[in-house]
């Protein structure tokens, strides 16, 4: 991934014997607190939650370059997290069967039989893991300046939480959503998601949502007009989450029904600052902030690995059939993607943050 200060390489593969992240650009000096970091590794990771897949894994990253004595000293980043509890047996390495929904027939097409695509292979959520390592390092270095990054789940199918206030969010906010174990607002929106999973789950079956996620303390003028506007970073690094299908930013699509009149946010003074009395702009105009809140939301699609009997086609036979995926999955996403969308969102920021006209950081 190349954002314009920033170089990421995600590699390896869900049932490989590691995976990893290299970072080129990240500023030196800044101190990594490692166990901050694992903290925050440990809220995306498998087997944290009994709404997600049950496989358990530490997700512990093992520094290879660019930390000496504790800080980013200017070399590459590099850094890997060992898979400890793959059953590569539950999956053939090529199916003859493309899972629906899966990368794998498109995958087969383009890469033909070298593919390997157990659990997913390098198309897999489990990559999200070292871009959390990425995005860790990213939010501790932003949080020095006064810059903090949190979400929630917005939605789980019909149940829909509370929003954060896109005028006066603030990290008050983003401590108790961490302070609830299931990442909302609203602890009976949550209860209610909670119990869709569940019926997900029991069906063997899955369940989509969205997440908003917004960012506090961001100066006016950050970004740039056209493609390195704020918008387009974080929908850069957002697609690169599997399973992401759309992204709003304020208001988002419900501009489409307003008038000028009310979409617009006027502008106020008290005397020291500007601030607008509305942000349906999600604190971006002309791709740059403006000062207030950036909020944004993502949809995740539905799990597409579920136990349902579900139509496909053998490829070896050219024939219609049916399969069942096995193995261990997320009935919903959702509650292990909420860090990844902030590592998202915080890559982006501080991408924008090295800009050559904001230097020195």
């Amino acid at each position: 991934m190349f954002l314009r200060n920033l170089h990421l390489d995600i590699y390896g593969g869900s049932h490989d014997e590691k995976i990893g992240v290299r970072a080129v650009g990240l500023p030196p000096g800044e101190a990594v607190n490692t166990d901050t970091l694992q903290s925050f590794l440990a809220r995306r990771a498998p087997g944290s939650t009994k709404y997600g897949t049950q496989r358990k894994e530490p997700d512990a990253p093992v520094f290879l370059s660019g930390i000496t004595d504790g800080k980013l000293d200017g070399e590459t980043l590099e850094a890997v997290i060992y898979n400890t509890n793959q059953r590569s047996g539950d999956y053939p390495a090529v199916p003859d069967v493309p899972r629906p929904s899966h990368a794998d027939f498109a995958a087969i097409q383009k890469y033909g039989q070298a593919v390997d695509l157990r659990g997913g292979g390098h198309f897999s959520g489990r990559l999200t893991a070292p871009l959390c390592i990425a995005g860790g390092i990213a939010l501790q270095i932003l949080a020095r300046r006064g810059i903090f990054v949190g979400a929630h789940i917005s939605s789980v199918g019909e149940a829909d939480d509370a929003r954060f206030d896109p005028l006066t969010v603030s990290k008050d906010d983003f401590d108790a959503v961490l302070a609830h174990g299931f990442p909302v607002i609203d602890t009976a929106a949550g209860e209610q998601m909670q119990a869709i999973i569940d019926d997900a789950r029991l069906a063997c079956d899955s369940v989509g949502g969205t997440i908003e996620c917004a960012v506090i303390g961001l100066p006016a003028g950050l970004g740039e007009h056209m493609f390195w506007g704020m918008e387009n970073r974080i929908s850069h690094v957002a697609f690169g989450v599997p399973g992401l299908k759309g992204i709003e930013f304020g208001a988002g699509f419900d501009l489409a029904r307003m008038r000028g009149s009310e979409a617009n946010d006027p502008f106020q003074t008290d005397g020291e600052r500007v601030f607008t009395t509305k942000n349906n702009s999600g604190g971006i105009q002309g791709g740059m902030t403006n000062g207030m809140p950036l909020t944004f939301r993502c949809v995740l699609k539905p799990t597409p690995s579920i136990g349902m009997e579900q139509q496909s086609v053998s490829l070896s036979k050219m024939e219609n059939t049916k399969i069942s995926v096995g193995g261990r999955h997320d009935p919903c996403i959702l509650v292990r993607a909420v860090p990844v969308i902030e590592a998202v969102a915080a890559i982006a920021v501080l991408d924008a943050l090295l800009d050559p006209a904001l230097l020195p950081l």
